[in-house]
């Protein structure tokens, strides 16, 4: 069973890579982890500290995407938030 919350050693490439939906978050918060070389060594804290992100809101943040079946229900962090009128995702 895959953990619900990331370990604090955890690479932030395997978290993006388990929960998809932290690539949003990632994003959100102006970190370009995303292909970055550092992201297979850089933890949470280590990314947080990188680009000058509180540590704790980030990690709750986090921890609230990170859920089972999370890959159901939160969109790519590539989509809209909603829909334009008229068109249906």
């Amino acid at each position: 069973m895959m953990p619900s919350t990331p370990d604090p050693d955890m690479p932030v490439d395997e978290i993006m890579r388990r929960w998809p939906a932290t690539i949003r978050v990632m994003i959100r918060h102006g970190m370009l982890c995303i292909g970055c070389p550092f992201g297979i060594f850089h933890t949470v804290a280590d990314a947080a500290a990188a680009h000058e992100v509180d540590e704790a809101a980030f990690t709750a943040e986090l921890s609230r995407v990170i859920r089972p079946d999370s890959s159901d229900e939160t969109p790519s962090a590539f989509e809209e938030e909603t829909a334009p009128p008229g068109r249906n995702l």
